[in-house]
């Protein structure tokens, strides 16, 4: 659901550049807000009450931290923040390129959750987690996404001409 979520942001405001919205005239700014999009809708699940069942709650992301974490309630909270400041920092041009480092480090270090959850049978929102063929290459991309979300304009121009 993730990635379609990415996708079709990324879609609809890429086609919103080349209905002449200036601010989407490149994929990378497209990319870019299409992942802030998706993770607005991540990290909604960080704070849900866990008497809400139609989607992951609250309780759902702390049965996916491994044991060796501390404070796992604790860390729930602070990487739905995490993953909404990164939203905001990738739709400002002058913090884009922290945001897209900072949260290609946090999708590192998210990982071992999803990979708890996958192998420990952990339900989010009643359904199983994903399986690891599937969610270790979508952590890939949107660590991906989020380095080229990073890139600023000179880079981009920089590597494409030499």
């Amino acid at each position: 659901m993730t990635v379609i979520v990415l996708l079709v942001a990324t879609l609809v405001f890429r086609l919103l550049g080349v209905l002449g919205v200036a601010r989407f005239t490149t994929w990378r700014v497209s990319a870019a807000h299409g992942l802030a999009v998706m993770l607005v809708m991540t990290a909604s699940a960080h704070f849900v009450p866990a008497g809400v069942t139609f989607m992951p709650n609250h309780g759902d992301m702390v049965a996916m931290v491994p044991p060796f974490v501390p404070f796992p309630a604790f860390m729930v909270y602070l990487t739905g923040v995490l993953e909404l400041a990164g939203a905001v920092g990738l739709m400002l041009e002058r913090t884009r390129k922290a945001a897209g480092v900072c949260l290609a480090v946090l999708f590192v270090a998210m990982l071992p959750a999803n990979v708890h959850a996958a192998l420990n049978d952990v339900t989010l929102g009643g359904e199983p987690a994903s399986p690891l063929w599937q969610r270790v290459p979508e952590q890939v991309l949107y660590i991906g996404i989020a380095l080229w979300a990073a890139r600023t304009r000179t880079q981009s121009t920089v590597n494409s001409f030499g």
